[in-house]
């Protein structure tokens, strides 16, 4: 009983919060109240559900001289999405070489981190969300910077198992304009092997040879030439994009809204299921992350590994999202379109299903 007195008192006083900072009127907040005291017995998903989510408002576009400043500070030039108004900068460890059970794999499988800027609902403030790629012995270092730099910590952990060497992943948040949050995460990476600057310039396409007419030599095949990239469309009922010998699926959550800091979590900022392929399409690697509520992480594990996957992780990766999202890390070998389908079976379980009360009870 005291659990459960503990539990409604957690989310009375998030709502309280959630309904003030959204400016909810006096009669929904007393609607939520009553609402949360007759569900006192339920899981925090089934809760959270019992007050109607915002209407999915339409994020302000950050500006031309927002998107040069932020490109300025990072020293690189990035990309704008304008349907989810989300400027996003790659930072690829160009400098590492991974392997995967003694097998060398490319850094687009899935050891390249990201840095994205959006702003507000309000367009009072921005947030930046990231995604930063670690040698063990450069997680603590770069803490100690972030933090130096007023910008937050959301998660560290692992993405695979086996690579070597070992590699964590950590989420770095922080809230402001968009230029300052730059400039601080700019600050933060500047003596770090994660800043632009720092890493080794891409490899150069093949070319021909100057003052003779020769064809240019062949580089190495690109995704489009190791993948059956039709056949794994069908299959995953999405189209992917190739990145130099890789295979990438990206797919959001557009049956939800999810927010963070009155920011809405998009695709473009992180809020994603993907699947990497690498290899060729007869012998594949297949490594990939599902974003889940709560209530679907367990059905997610079951179809993976019923198409034996390996689960790797799950975790959160952001802090003080709503709806609360958890995120899986899997990864798997064989052909390519078999590795397909359990990605396939895995999304499928998204979007369905009911939460669960404490008590074990579905609703």
């Amino acid at each position: 009983m005291l659990f459960q007195q503990t539990c409604y008192l957690q989310s009375f006083h998030f709502y309280t919060e959630t309904l003030m900072k959204e400016n909810i009127s006096r009669r929904d907040a007393l609607r939520a109240t009553a609402l949360l005291g007759a569900t006192s017995l339920l899981s925090i998903d089934d809760a959270r559900g019992a007050v109607s989510a915002p209407p999915k408002g339409k994020t302000p576009a950050l500006s031309p001289a927002n998107v040069a400043a932020i490109d300025a500070a990072m020293g690189k030039k990035g990309t704008y999405n304008e349907d989810q108004a989300t400027h996003l900068i790659g930072l690829p460890r160009n400098d590492l070489k991974i392997t995967i059970k003694g097998e060398p794999v490319p850094i687009a499988f899935g050891f390249g981190g990201w840095v994205a800027i959006k702003h507000t609902l309000d367009g009072k403030s921005a947030m930046l969300m990231s995604d930063t790629v670690l040698l063990q012995e450069e997680v603590n270092p770069l803490i100690s910077a972030a933090l130096a730099n007023g910008l937050e910590i959301g998660a560290v952990h692992n993405h695979f198992f086996y690579e070597e060497p070992r590699i964590f992943y950590m989420h770095i948040s922080g809230m402001g304009a968009p230029a300052d949050l730059a400039r601080k995460f700019a600050a933060t990476l500047k003596n770090s092997k994660l800043f632009p600057a720092n890493q080794p310039p891409a490899a150069a396409p093949a070319a021909a040879q100057s003052g003779n007419n020769a064809a240019p030599a062949a580089g190495p095949p690109t995704g489009k030439e190791l993948f059956d990239l039709l056949a794994l469309d069908a299959v995953v009922k999405y189209k992917g994009v190739v990145n130099g010998p890789t295979y990438k699926y990206t797919v959001g959550r557009d049956d939800l809204q999810a927010l963070m800091m009155n920011t809405e979590m998009t695709a473009a900022i992180g809020l994603n299921s993907w699947a990497a392929f690498a290899g060729k399409q007869d012998n594949a690697h297949i490594a990939g992350d599902i974003a889940m509520l709560e209530h679907e992480v367990n059905p997610v594990i079951k179809a993976l590994r019923a198409h034996n996957l390996e689960v790797v992780a799950v975790h959160n990766h952001m802090l003080g999202d709503t709806p609360r999202m958890m995120f899986l890390h899997y990864y798997g070998r064989g052909p390519a379109t078999l590795l397909a389908t359990g990605f396939r079976a895995a999304l499928d379980q998204l979007g369905k299903g009911k939460p669960m009360r404490m008590d074990g009870m579905k609703h």
